[in-house]
């Protein structure tokens, strides 16, 4: 029989004790817990696709680790990798979120468990992988964003785009004067070619014992997000932040655009922002200082209730909070600066 890890324990025990609370307040406070519907809807199919998304790029890391193909994926970023010191897995992690966010972190706590890179690597590879991780969801955002919002969402996604540009440079410049050169790292390998059938099965058998782990942990973090979500933390956090911001740079209608964004999906603030410039009522400066005070307010939340979770089932408990702290952090430093840079222009 497995044992249960302490921190896996810890929450467990927490779950309980909201789930208690959300009982005894059950009548002010209606959760997932009082409908066999809601708790399909909200719990039970988001956790089995949050496992299924979690497994698959699982998966990738392990296929790519096993089949040697983390040198070649490092040659793409090689020229970047190189002048800042970086070692070949942080390069292979880097070029793999551009398309798979949960494959690189995999990869990346495979590397930090086997000991190829140390606690600050990591730290920094996280911080570097949030410029590729804005090109996930640019596509996306660019066609919601155009038709609601126009020049000013244009201007918007540049100053976004700077920000992650920004992360980027600052990272490759800290590390290329604070990590020691690693030039021998990106030397060529000939990995040993494994059978296909053998490397499959063999991430077969190491993903089943990982992702029992990680669900340990993801699982009661998902579940008590969602309760205090219920019992109305995060509503009474938006709603403080967004009533804390002044009239200086825009004036009070321009933080609806920023409430819409927190209590709704960020689609909602660019309708808002868009109809209020439509009129008149915002100028396309304080709409665009609008979409990015949402964009600072509201990013750090979404990703406490929906990255949290995977990022402590990857990694420990402890050092997916650490990673989830510093990397919005850094995310949001960066607009701030970005935002102060388009205010000196504008």
């Amino acid at each position: 029989m497995k044992r249960v890890p302490l921190p896996a324990l810890v929450l467990l025990i927490s779950l309980f004790a909201l789930l208690l609370m959300a009982a005894v307040f059950r009548d002010r406070t209606p959760t997932f817990l009082l409908d066999p519907d809601t708790l399909f809807n909200r719990v039970i199919r988001p956790l089995l696709r949050l496992s299924l998304f979690i497994s698959i790029g699982l998966f990738a890391a392990l296929i790519v680790e096993g089949a040697g193909w983390t040198n070649r994926l490092a040659v793409i970023a090689r020229p970047f990798m190189r002048w800042g010191h970086l070692s070949s897995q942080i390069g292979s992690a880097f070029t793999t979120s551009f398309f798979s966010g949960i494959s690189s972190l995999a990869m990346l706590a495979s590397f930090f468990r086997e000991g190829k890179i140390g606690r600050k690597e990591l730290i920094l590879a996280v911080l570097l992988d949030t410029f590729p991780s804005y090109f996930l969801h640019l596509p996306a955002t660019f066609f919601i964003i155009l038709p609601l919002v126009g020049k000013a969402g244009i201007v918007f996604l540049l100053i976004t785009f700077f920000a992650a540009l920004l992360r980027f440079g600052a990272v490759l410049v800290y590390t290329h004067f604070h990590l020691p050169a690693q030039n021998s790292t990106f030397m060529a390998k000939n990995p040993e070619r494994k059978r296909r059938d053998v490397l499959f099965m063999g991430a077969l058998n190491r993903i089943s014992t990982r992702l029992f782990r990680i669900l340990l942990i993801v699982a009661p973090v998902y579940m008590i997000m969602l309760l205090i979500s219920d019992l109305g933390f995060f509503e009474w956090v938006r709603n403080s932040l967004a009533l804390g911001i002044g009239q200086t740079l825009f004036p009070v209608e321009g933080i609806s655009v920023v409430i819409l964004s927190l209590l709704a999906e960020a689609t909602s603030g660019y309708a808002a922002a868009g109809a209020m410039m439509e009129s008149g009522t915002l100028t396309m400066t304080q709409t665009v200082l609008a979409l990015i005070a949402g964009q600072i307010i509201g990013a750090p939340l979404r990703a406490l209730r929906h990255q949290l979770p995977y990022y402590m089932g990857i990694f420990s408990p402890g050092m997916g909070i650490t990673l989830i702290a510093a990397s919005q952090s850094f995310r949001v430093l960066s607009l701030m600066v970005s935002a102060a840079l388009f205010l000196l222009i504008a």
